[in-house]
């Protein structure tokens, strides 16, 4: 150890110290020192900006010689690449700078029109005027659409920068006056005829790709959209070698936990397909991103720290020249100083302004500009404002294969091109019409070829602009689509659909347990090994798990399917000897996600879109904790919905009574109740295993049957509780039990009264023994009807009252569950291990005297007997419901249900 007296300025400062060389070995020490002495001396002759740009020159030379050196997590706030490095641009400047301006005309005008008296819709302008060059130069020169060899890119536009979208395809000849006008109006307009307002594909279906405005869920989706590509190429389903998937996102987005938190999965799995293309224009939808501080730096040292390549692209051409000249860095440190508040504060005011503060900051920057005009100043672009900076960072971006995604940080001005009233500002993300002024200096900014009297004539409804087809800009634009493989946006659904093999493959399910009990959780997974035994169903079927295997039964699936991994298994398992090895392979069919409940839904979309993004349709499997599931990754699944995703999700361990020892935080008893809020998932609570084999194999045919191709979620609630499984009845009421109820017991005790229970999931087991119970103890006969789903049963109902209400006089059909139950008697009795909420949903469809129990509240650690009798869902409450249900009809006296619930003791959990 050194001395603690000595200094580091000391000659014999020694070298050997904490850092370094702690764990690098120096060969030699006298080297060292004369390179530590000519540091001293750069740092005693010149200054610290010197040296710190000799260090980096250095740390350059080393990387590009390929010396191993830990990655810089910062650099200075320039651009990445320098102006001699930067590739020739290939196209014509001028046109497209032409036709960009009639995007981002009509783009506002369109949002502006929305705004007009009568129908003030809303609409958001200033997100794609900053954005546009870094669309317009991929839509020229990158963007492959799907006729394209390589098969297409997935594009990830961004939410509130839809308007820019819509105005291109008007150019193209794909979009009407019409359509532009529809804007915002999906209903008012009638059908087909309006527009969603953000990236939508169950608004606009041949259109959209990508829902993205959910912030977060964009930049998530496409690095698991960009995995899956490596999948399916990996298990030859698809050559996805030559696909890219870029992401459009915002930077006041990144701030979301979905957008940072799943970064490490690029390298991790090799994603240089992936590329995010963040618009920095340094606000959110309030304010500032980072008013005292700079979010490109912040991001740069994020991204790379995850693994990424990075490529800022700061500033326009005109920096070139000034930063040429600024030999002594002066120039650099007041850019790398000088906060994002005040970069934006700069576009609000003008160049003189501009003069003072930024390059008044120091005297040698001050003077590098005495000899430009206030005006000059003024025209200093931003980064992201200069086609041929993003031009090379895109070229970078795609010729980069280091196994690496790559990040292109672009700086910006929100509201750019839109005048001075709408740049820059704090309010311009709610600005949303402009004034007849702002018009005509929007028109001139974009060399728009209307006069003054144009506009005049109605402000709230200023002309859309397209020179007509002919024009030379417009045959240029679609030239170069046409080159790239054809438009963007666009989403096609070009699949051959699946033979689904006869229900009767599916045996071991429907056959029953016999002497042995089994929980559903296993009974779903035979049937999907059942499932995959056929050659073409098998293949499709992704299995989805996030660090739950063994917990669910599927472990053994390892040794068969093997877990997917693009660097296949590079050591040997602890348990190698096992015959359920854990084994990993690049062709592993099963996708392990690890502790990774948005992960995994991400991966559930991808594959179960992929019908659409790559016409090979897939199955996703994906189980999990169903307390996991619709709780903790909800909106993933609404995105999936917006997505038009089809699958299975299976919320296993279900129920808030069944996981026994385990407490609150994985006790599920409202999963149900949530997937009953997404229009897209069909939720189902299946007593038992035949039940699953029947909704597995309906829910495929559904899905990629030759006569359907129906964009439905299938979720089903599986038990880890090992019950009885009956054989599949001879007399199986098939189709109730796809719509919700069948009556699976018809009860034949011969009491004098009558009751009919209904029940899901493991509450079928209550309903039986508290059939027995009515029997036995009370003279009542009951009948058990088994609920399937309480959603499609709610769902119907409403669908058919709602018709009713449409057109009171018409024929309508009675709702299905109201008449199944009338093939018993009241009152009814209703339970499950769900909340209350779900037996309610069907209350205004059953036809007599109903009472709902179910657990509510928060789950807790308990035994099960204890835990049903604490929530009063179990046997013997269920015989009390039906008892005080028929003392309410005036059959019996409400003192024979009080000696039941004494008789039970329902209200002493410690006795159940």
């Amino acid at each position: 150890m050194a001395d603690s007296k000595t200094k580091r300025g000391d000659s014999n400062y020694p070298l050997i110290r904490d850092g370094v060389a702690s764990y690098l070995h120096d060969t030699d020490p006298e080297e060292t020192r004369e390179w530590m002495d000519s540091l001293d001396g750069l740092l005693e002759s010149s200054n610290p900006e010197r040296a710190r740009y000799l260090m980096l020159r250095l740390l350059e030379r080393a990387t590009a010689k390929r010396v191993p050196l830990p990655s810089l997590t910062s650099t200075d706030f320039v651009n990445t690449i320098p102006t001699t490095m930067e590739p020739e641009f290939p196209g014509d400047e001028e046109i497209e700078k032409r036709y960009r301006r009639w995007i981002r005309w009509n783009a506002a005008i369109m949002v502006h029109r929305a705004q007009r008296p009568g129908i003030e819709v809303g609409g958001h302008i200033s997100s794609y005027a900053s954005a546009a060059p870094l669309y317009e130069v991929g839509m020229n020169h990158f963007f492959r659409g799907k006729d394209h060899p390589g098969g297409g890119d997935q594009v990830y536009f961004q939410g509130h920068a839809s308007p820019g979208m819509y105005a291109r395809a008007f150019l193209e000849g794909r979009l009407s006056e019409d359509d532009l006008d529809g804007f915002r109006q999906e209903v008012s307009r009638g059908p087909g005829n309006g527009m969603p307002s953000y990236p939508h594909p169950r608004g606009m279906r041949r259109f959209w790709e990508f829902p993205t405005v959910s912030m977060g869920l964009g930049p998530m989706g496409a690095i698991y959209q960009a995995r899956f590509n490596k999948y399916l190429e990996n298990r030859g389903i698809k050559d996805t070698s030559d696909q890219h998937v870029w992401a459009f996102l915002g930077d006041g987005e990144m701030d979301e936990p979905e957008s940072r938190g799943l970064l490490q999965m690029g390298p991790l799995y090799g994603l240089d397909n992936l590329t995010f293309v963040v618009n920095c224009n340094l606000q959110r939808l309030d304010g500032p991103v980072r008013g005292n501080t700079q979010i490109i730096q912040e991001l740069e040292s994020f991204f790379k720290g995850a693994g990424w390549n990075v490529i800022k692209v700061v500033w326009g051409r005109e920096w070139d020249a000034l930063l040429e000249e600024d030999e002594e860095g002066a120039l650099v440190e007041v850019m790398n100083t000088t906060p994002d508040g005040d970069y934006q504060t700069f576009k609000a005011n003008d160049g003189a302004y501009v003069r003072e503060h930024f390059f008044g900051r120091d005297e040698r920057t001050l003077k590098l500009v005495e000899d430009m005009t206030d005006d000059e100043i003024w025209a200093l672009r931003r980064g992201g404002h200069e086609y041929r900076k993003v031009y090379a960072a895109y070229k970078r971006a795609v010729e980069t294969k280091n196994g690496k995604p790559t990040v292109i940080l672009a700086h910006t001005i929100k509201g750019y091109g839109l005048g001075h009233n709408f740049e820059g500002r704090n309010a311009t993300h709610q600005m949303k019409k402009l004034t007849l002024d702002d018009l005509k200096l929007f028109r001139d900014k974009q060399s728009i070829p209307f006069d003054d009297a144009k506009l005049e004539e109605d402000p709230y409804n200023p002309p859309y602009y397209h020179p007509g087809k002919d024009a030379e800009e417009i045959k240029y634009m679609l030239e170069r689509r046409e080159e790239l493989g054809g438009f963007l946006p666009e989403r096609r659904e070009n699949y051959t659909p699946l033979q689904v093999p006869s229900l009767d493959k599916l045996k071991s399910a429907r056959k029953g347990s016999g002497k042995q009990e089994v929980a559903t959780t296993m009974a779903l997974v035979r049937t999907f090994k059942d499932l995959m035994r056929d050659k073409e169903i098998g293949k499709r079927v992704v299995p989805i798990i996030p660090d739950e295997a063994r917990t669910f039964g599927m472990d053994s699936w390892f040794p068969t399917l093997k877990i997917w991994n693009p660097h296949g298994q590079n050591y040997v398992p602890v348990d190698h000897d096992l015959m359920l090895s854990y084994r990993e392979a690049t062709d592993g069919q099963i996708i392990h996600e690890g502790i990774s409940e948005d992960g995994a839904a991400a991966t559930f979309i991808a594959a179960g879109t992929s019908y659409a993004t790559h016409g090979e349709p897939m199955i996703p499997l994906y189980i999990f904790y169903s307390m996991f599931g619709f709780q903790r990754t909800g909106d993933v699944f609404w995105q999936a919905g917006d997505q038009l995703a089809r699958g299975f999700a299976i919320g296993a361990t279900a129920g808030r009574t069944t996981l026994t020892g385990e407490g609150l935080q994985h006790m599920d008893g409202h999963s149900q109740v949530l997937a009953a809020t997404n229009p897209a998932v069909c939720a189902y609570d299946p007593a038992f295993a035949y039940e699953i084999a029947h909704l597995v194999h309906r829910g495929v045919d559904r899905m990629y049957g030759p006569d359907h191709g129906e964009d439905v979620i299938y979720y089903l609630t599986v038990y880890n509780e090992p019950v009885h499984q009956p054989a599949e009845p001879e007399d199986l009421d098939v189709e109730g039990l796809h719509k919700g109820v069948y009556l699976y017991q018809r009860g034949e005790h011969s009491g004098e009264h009558e009751v009919s229970l209904l029940a899901s999931g493991v509450g079928m087991q209550w309903a039986l023994k508290a059939q027995q119970l009515l029997a036995e103890d009370w003279d009542v006969n009951a009948h058990v009807y088994s609920v399937t789903s309480w959603t499609e049963l709610a769902r119907e109902g409403h669908r058919i009252n709602n018709e009713r209400l449409q057109n009171p006089a018409g024929d309508h059909p009675e709702p299905f569950v109201t008449t199944q139950l009338k093939q018993t008697s009241g009152p009814y009795v209703a339970t499950s291990d769900f909340a209350t909420e779900l037996q309610e949903s069907i209350r205004f469809l059953v036809p007599g005297e109903y009472i709902t129990l179910g657990a509510d509240g928060f789950g807790f650690a308990d035994t099960r007997p204890s835990a049903r009798r604490f929530f009063n869902i179990d046997a013997e409450s269920m015989v009390v419901a039906a008892l005080i249900g028929l003392a309410r009809e005036g059959k019996i006296d409400i003192s024979v249900a009080q000696k039941a619930a004494e008789k039970y003791h329902v209200d002493d959990p410690t006795k159940a």
